[in-house]
């Protein structure tokens, strides 16, 4: 990649400063002065910690593979001490709510040397597949600004595709990090579950549909950054099991003849808009063209298992149990006054909800897992389908302020449908930016491995990457310089 900083990824920006064509210090100006430019107008960091940032770039850097690059953290999940942790929550702004230690995530991006400039936006508890919270307001798409970002690391997401940083964090509970990926034009693999730490605060969410990385431009970056973030922590409840060699070893491999299974609808009864089955069968027609074998997988298997029900049972259960913690935190019991009109409802119906009823959803999702090992054992090496199922949305799209909040999680499934399956499962997904619309609206493409394999995930997307290039497109609201 050549050209100015905004245009650059992360790999290419630590490469000027190994080289001594630009300092940490002036990344991290020239980052600081996209922000304040464009923020405005998207409304993606909603805490700028610049001046710690300047401190940290003219300091003692960890010469790490990303050295001097600037960096933001989603506002959920990793975190330093004594930054704000308000996770969309109009609560935690009032409290001022800081974390007292470190997060181990939030140490292996300071230990890879990226120099982090603020937070991001997300929605409130990272529940919706849009970011727009009450108490930030929404943030804006650069590809559309009348467009949600999706979510729930749509802050991230809309500061890396309108070019103020290269790369930012993100977590994925349900899609989190790859819908927001497709509605940008970005790439997010949410890796293998319990790949990277969520420790030390937490050891994992929601009995494992969580997991974290980044959203970036390019597939480079991301096995860089997965590189240098992977691998369990001290006190950690599991781990994925450890590739054989560094992810970015897979970026030049050849991937061979692949069994590729692809699937147009969701294990669920979703409309899904024609644009992403174009898509998904243009990539398809891309795959054999570079000499993978397609067949048809075969989703219905999973419906008996009533996956929307399930999922829900697990995430509103979460939430009550968020609900417990955050009453801790506040030193009071909550209610409905302290969240948006859906987050109270799922609290609500959590609390109804058995312990026998959250472990027998957790083990349906577990057996959904080993029948999708099974086929891809027997028949696919890797499936393919949307990302979301349908272009990225209106905002406003999930509004829960009318008199039944839970429509707007109902609504969701028609974005998060083919996402979360994935969470359910605990594969690795990646979405990759290979398709657009005809009014100019990036449509991602997801292709999911075994459990443990994002090395196969990542030699067949750099494959694609380089077959159909997308580093050279960029929304109309981007960054100058």
């Amino acid at each position: 990649m050549t050209g100015k900083p905004a245009a650059l990824d992360a790999t290419a920006q630590a490469e000027m400063v190994r080289a001594g064509e630009a300092s940490p210090l002036e990344l991290t100006e020239a980052a600081i002065a996209r922000i304040e430019a464009l923020n405005p107008e998207i409304n993606a960091v909603i805490h700028p910690l610049f001046e710690q940032a300047r401190e940290a770039a003219q300091g003692e850097i960890c010469d790490g593979p990303f050295r001097g690059v600037p960096f933001l953290l989603k506002d959920i999940g990793a975190t330093f001490a004594g930054m704000p942790l308000h996770m969309g929550m109009r609560l935690l702004k009032e409290m001022d709510f800081r974390l007292p230690v470190d997060t181990y995530l939030a140490q292996r991006f300071r230990e890879a040397g990226f120099i982090t400039l603020g937070k991001t936006n997300v929605p409130e508890l990272g529940i919706l597949p849009t970011t727009e919270p009450d108490v930030y307001g929404a943030t804006h798409n650069p590809w559309d600004l009348e467009r949600s970002t999706g979510g729930s690391s749509g802050g991230s997401a809309a500061a890396v595709a309108s070019g103020m940083v290269p790369v930012a964090h993100a977590n994925d509970g349900g899609g989190s990090i790859r819908i927001p990926a497709s509605a940008c034009g970005l790439v997010g693999l949410k890796p293998t579950r319990q790949r990277t730490s969520e420790g030390p605060v937490i050891g994992d969410v929601m009995s494992g549909l969580t997991t974290e990385l980044v959203v970036s431009r390019s597939v480079r970056d991301t096995a860089a950054i997965l590189d240098a973030v992977h691998g369990p922590a001290p006190g950690d409840p599991y781990a994925a099991p450890p590739p054989e060699r560094p992810y970015v070893k897979e970026l030049e491999a050849d991937p061979g003849k692949l069994r590729i299974g692809i699937a147009l609808q969701p294990p669920m009864e979703v409309e899904i808009d024609p644009v992403v089955i174009e898509a998904t069968q243009g990539v398809a027609g891309l795959l054999e063209s570079l000499g993978h074998e397609l067949g048809e997988w075969d989703v219905s298997v999973f419906e008996p298992f009533d996956i929307v029900e399930t999922f829900l049972t697990r995430w509103k259960s979460g939430q009550a149990a968020m609900a417990m913690t955050l009453g801790r935190a506040a030193g009071r019991e909550l209610g409905p006054d302290d969240f948006e009109p859906l987050t109270w409802a799922l609290i609500e119906a959590g609390r109804k909800h058995t312990a026998a009823e959250y472990l027998d959803a957790v083990a349906k999702h577990q057996l959904m897992a080993r029948i999708a090992a099974g086929a891809q054992g027997s028949a696919f090496d890797l499936l393919l389908m949307p990302t979301m199922g349908e272009r990225p949305v209106p905002l406003g799209t999930f509004d829960d302020s009318g008199p039944e909040p839970m429509d707007a999680i109902y609504r969701a499934a028609r974005s998060a449908g083919f996402a979360a399956f994935f969470n359910a499962s605990g594969q690795p997904a990646i979405s990759l930016p290979l398709h657009w619309s005809e009014d100019g609206l990036p449509i991602g493409v997801q292709l999911a491995a075994a459990l443990g394999r994002e090395d196969l995930l990542i030699r067949v997307a750099a494959q694609l990457e380089r077959a159909r290039p997308w580093a050279d497109r960029t929304p109309p609201t981007f960054a100058q310089g």
